[in-house]
């Protein structure tokens, strides 16, 4: 259970890479900001309206997920065997227990976390995961999306796209006054020098955005590194995680693509996204390859034989 933790010791190396990523997204947000500085776009007004849209996915991010994917949520008395894994991983990984329990009738083998607290969280599963999976696998499972939550990965994920949800909404303000009014035109005194500023400003905006994107995603990615790492020391095998994962990766590749884009809206909730990117898409992806993340499941699995045989 979690104390392993302490044995297995920290993974400083992915420590230091969600550091440095946080790093570089501060510096992304102080780029821009010095760009609205320089063209004289109001900073409180963008920032109300960011940090407002962000404010509403935060609060509401459990009650959309859930109605988007159509998922249910059930009682102990429907359920019981999930109940009891999640409420027993819960104490183990000290955190209450998720105040919504769902499931969403889906073939494809599937699982998500989501809520802006532990006091505030929601996991929910597909019929095909509790009928694919064994039960150890199941429960490493949830060990993972239980680590979600622990970790505040709804929280962290969602104040760190603010930089591009106010990026977006520039990007848009910018076009619109490019065909409106020129970026100021050149009847008016500096007119010229203004709409040049204009214009290497929608530029910027433009590349901080697709940066931003790209780290965001890293971020991502590796807050699952963690949440597989976290997750299996909760449930105590990463064994039956990576058995899991390969078993959930299989099964989504047999799904037709249309039963799958019914939940492409949630796909960054998911443990193994619903759909899968090409090569390029790969870099804007939220989560790793699932065959990096089983070989690390599958090292830690050989530092747990070491230390407890």
């Amino acid at each position: 259970m979690l104390e392993n933790k302490k044995i297995i010791g920290t993974d400083y190396q992915l420590t230091f890479r969600m550091i440095l990523t946080g790093f570089l997204l501060l510096l992304a947000y102080m780029a821009l900001f010095s760009l609205l500085l320089l063209t004289g776009i109001p900073i409180f007004f963008v920032l109300i309206f960011g940090v407002g849209m962000v404010f509403f996915q935060y609060y509401m991010s459990d009650k959309l997920v859930l109605k988007t994917t159509r998922a249910k949520v059930v009682s102990a008395e429907e359920e019981p065997f999930l109940h009891q894994t999640i409420e027993k991983l819960s104490h183990a990984a000290g955190i209450p227990k998720p105040r919504n329990i769902a499931v969403m009738d889906m073939e494809a083998p599937n699982a998500f976390a989501t809520g802006r607290s532990p006091k505030h969280a929601t996991v929910a599963v597909t019929t095909g995961l509790m009928k694919k999976l064994s039960n150890d696998e199941l429960e490493a499972v949830l060990g993972h999306e239980l680590a979600h939550i622990k970790n505040r990965d709804v929280m962290v994920m969602t104040w760190a796209s603010l930089i591009v949800v106010i990026a977006g909404y520039l990007m848009q303000m910018l076009f619109w006054m490019s065909l409106f009014g020129g970026f100021g035109g050149s009847r008016r005194e500096g007119g010229g020098q203004a709409a040049a500023m204009m214009m290497a400003a929608y530029v910027g905006v433009i590349i901080i955005y697709f940066i931003s994107q790209i780290l965001i995603s890293t971020l991502s990615r590796y807050r699952e590194l963690a949440a597989d790492r976290d997750g299996s020391i909760i449930c105590g095998s990463p064994s039956n995680l990576a058995s899991a994962l390969r078993k959930i990766s299989g099964q989504i590749a047999l799904i037709p693509e249309k039963d799958l884009r019914q939940v492409e809206h949630a796909n960054a909730f998911f443990i193994i996204p619903a759909l899968q990117g090409n090569a390029i898409a790969s870099l804007m992806s939220s989560h790793p390859k699932t065959e990096m993340r089983i070989e690390k499941l599958n090292q830690l699995q050989t530092d747990y034989w070491q230390l407890f045989k």
